[in-house]
């Protein structure tokens, strides 16, 4: 059996830290050990030049560490790494420094010094205000009211019919707060699992369970975080329906939250980026050229901006977002050739971040990266990327699982690869999208087209490809028949077999005619 080379906590968490975060840690933990040689310095040392775990050779490169001693070294070393984060990290958030003021709050408390203890939890009440924390808030009152239910602090009067208010209103938030989140969460959960609506009963269900979800009176809410998620909560609706109107609309919302409140982007950095990269989507399937231009440069001087000060993971965050986009630029305006040469560096980053990013996320860029090819007339590559999804068993995107498919069996026919087709890969790909659900008569058709295209003279193919054109062009502006081209320009495939240009021209001269208009 081959050891476990990337799952270990301690090996993971020691390979995400930077140069300064190594460098404070040997400090932190020579300066609170009396010894100068310390095992676990030892053990973090042996860890951090590791390309990969794997315990039997860290145990010959430790010879004075036994096996039976090693998982207690390990779970000091990964409680002293933290520590020793939390003091370096402790001024770099909102809610790290009201965890903080808290601590010192209780600690005060427990030596008997009520008033300095109500002091800190009055200045922080102001932070948590300013910042809508009402988590914090809820934490603070409940030790005020500690404080002046066990002992008499004279400190304000009415004090109790203030706290009394203040706990009512804070839970009452919080409660419509956790509410909105949930239903966000859910929304996105259902996208990431399925994709796309894919037929009526899908439709009816998402409508369904948004109505049964949604807090009454959610339009009247007035604070960030409430108004935040209502936005989220519509933009995944919308998305998952393709209302791709709406989906715009409340994915500018709630990038304009964050404008109205700019202090708030330093704290809910995540849910910023996660803004402007669904503003980028709705852009992209609304094909606004123009504005998605300008929301990318917009994303990528935050990012520049940004990257010093950032906290790691949102500037991982950063590079998915902005290359997705920067991948469907390529796409959207017909720039294949131009669009590959982004690759070699995604590809390099891809390997660097390969602890941090979820398999939905490399899912994603390998079908764009496929869907590249494909359009530049490079089918072995797009092959190759294919592959990468469908011999990945996940049980994500079962939308993208089936456009994969397809996807590979065109690239099979324009290779010409009419046993492989004929023998097993259509029937494969028809039963997979069909246990899926995921057949729409777009899909029909097109099977129906490679079924037949084999089996007649190259004349009466094009003439099956006219055909074909006309008929999917008539599905256009249907909902749910025009999944499929939200994966994969289908229409304009059979342009380019029709008028013989290349795909890539075909979607160009689209682009520049849009430009004109």
């Amino acid at each position: 059996m081959m050891p476990n080379r990337t799952q270990d906590p301690l090996f993971q968490l020691i390979k995400s830290l930077q140069k300064s975060e190594k460098r404070h840690f040997k400090l932190y933990i020579r300066r609170n050990s009396a010894k100068e040689d310390l095992k676990i310095i030892q053990l973090f040392d042996a860890l951090e030049k590791m390309g990969e775990y794997d315990e039997r050779l860290l145990l010959k490169k430790l010879s004075s560490i036994e096996k039976p001693q090693l998982a207690n070294l390990k779970t000091h070393l990964y409680k002293q790494l933290l520590a020793s984060l939390r003091l370096l990290k402790s001024n770099e958030s909102v809610d790290m420094q009201l965890h903080e003021q808290l601590d010192y709050a209780r600690i005060l408390y427990n030596k008997g010094l009520y008033h300095q203890s109500l002091k800190i939890l009055d200045r922080a009440k102001d932070v948590a205000h300013q910042y809508h924390q009402e988590s914090f808030l809820i934490q603070i009152i409940s030790l005020e009211k500690k404080i002046e239910t066990l002992h008499i602090t004279r400190s304000m009067q009415d004090r109790a019919e203030r706290l009394t208010a203040e706990a009512n209103q804070v839970n009452e938030k919080r409660q419509v707060i956790t509410q909105l989140s949930n239903l966000a969460l859910q929304l996105y959960s259902w996208y990431v699992k399925y994709g796309h609506a894919r037929n009526e009963a899908d439709e009816k269900d998402i409508k369904q369970f948004f109505r049964e979800q949604l807090p009454p009176d959610a339009f009247l809410l007035n604070g960030f975080y409430e108004k935040l998620y209502l936005c989220q909560s519509y933009c995944w609706y919308a998305f998952i329906r393709q209302d791709f109107i709406m989906y715009y609309r409340y994915s500018q919302q709630w990038i304009n939250l964050f404008e109205q409140e700019p202090g708030m982007i330093e704290v809910e950095t995540g849910h910023y980026i996660k803004g402007l990269h669904n503003l980028l989507n709705a852009h992209f399937d609304l094909r606004n050229f123009r504005k998605f231009s300008v929301v990318l440069q917009q994303f990528e001087a935050f990012a520049d901006k940004a990257s010093s000060g950032t906290q790691e993971i949102f500037r991982i965050h950063s590079f998915i977002y902005i290359n997705s986009a920067r991948l469907n630029k390529h796409l959207m305006e017909g720039r294949f050739r131009e669009g590959l040469t982004l690759i070699p560096y995604i590809e390099e980053k891809l390997t660097e971040y390969a602890l941090f990013i979820d398999q939905h996320r490399v899912l994603v860029f390998n079908y764009k990266i496929a869907t590249l090819y494909f359009g530049s007339g490079d089918y072995n590559r797009s092959i190759d990327y294919l592959r990468r999804i469908i011999n990945d068993q996940v049980d994500l995107r079962g939308d993208l699982q089936c456009y994969a498919r397809l996807l590979h069996l065109m690239a099979h026919y324009e290779l010409g690869n009419v046993e492989l087709i004929e023998t097993s890969l259509i029937k494969s790909v028809y039963r997979f999208m069909a246990k899926m659900d995921n057949l729409t008569v777009i899909e029909e058709e097109m099977f129906r087209f490679l079924r037949r295209s084999f089996h007649i003279s190259s004349r009466q193919v094009r003439e099956e490809l006219k055909d074909f054109l006309v008929k999917i062009k008539a599905f256009e502006k249907s909902r749910f028949e025009t999944r499929a081209f939200a994966y994969l320009d289908v229409v304009s495939w059979v342009e380019s077999k029709v008028y013989e240009q290349t795909m890539e021209e075909v979607i160009h001269n689209k682009f520049l005619q849009s430009k004109r208009r």
